[in-house]
């Protein structure tokens, strides 16, 4: 009878002390304030709760953590410019203005100094020498040219924007002002200047 329970006990193991999502999220946390080369896996599984085995069984190494912090990042900032570049009840400029605050709540939302964007101010630095970083962040940027392009082609089809606009070149514009605000956040720009700044260029892109 006591050797059934035993294995019963074996069979059950042992439940997770830890939640993989909080884990990641602090993880994420530390390669964003000190980058990729800076966090060590000692500070990030003290942010994280966990032993460096634990993290290593769970993540995988250093690399594979980032990777997978950089996806993560990267969808909860894709779902808040979903929310406003698919929104269709919105006019492009009501769009542009919630995709760009919507990206501004996600720079300034650090304790401390604002942090910007993730994937900026990280995966940029890491990208020049490392295939998989580059293919991640080349991709995704990619991905926010093409989510741009398509509201802004909706815009010409429905009159907001002239017909003979060049939607390809004005999405790269725009994305490039979401990675100019980005730096600019952590070069020290306060939120309401940023605002202003993004508040003038959207009346340029919609005429």
């Amino acid at each position: 009878m006591a050797q059934n329970k035993s294995t019963e006990g074996k069979g059950r193991g042992r439940p997770r002390a830890y939640d993989p999502q909080t884990a990641l999220q602090q993880a994420l946390g530390v390669f964003w304030n000190t980058g990729y080369s800076g966090a060590s896996l000692d500070s990030i599984a003290t942010a994280a709760g966990m032993n460096r085995p634990s993290l290593y069984a769970a993540f995988g190494d250093k690399h594979a953590l980032y990777i997978k912090a950089l996806d993560q990042y990267w969808e909860t900032a894709h779902a808040a410019m979903q929310a406003a570049l698919a929104d269709s009840s919105l006019t492009l400029k009501q769009a542009l203005s919630g995709f760009y605050e919507g990206q501004l709540a996600i720079y300034f939302s650090g304790d401390g100094q604002p942090r910007g964007c993730f994937a900026i101010g990280t995966a940029t630095t890491e990208a020049v020498e490392d295939p998989e970083i580059r293919e991640v962040l080349s991709r995704r940027l990619s991905q926010l040219d093409a989510d741009l392009e398509a509201r802004l082609r909706r815009a010409v089809d429905s009159g907001e924007l002239p017909t003979d606009v060049d939607a390809g070149a004005l999405a790269v514009l725009a994305s490039s002002l979401l990675h100019s605000i980005s730096i600019r956040a952590r070069a020290g720009k306060t939120r309401d200047e940023l605002t202003a700044q993004v508040c003038r260029a959207i009346a340029f892109i919609c005429g």
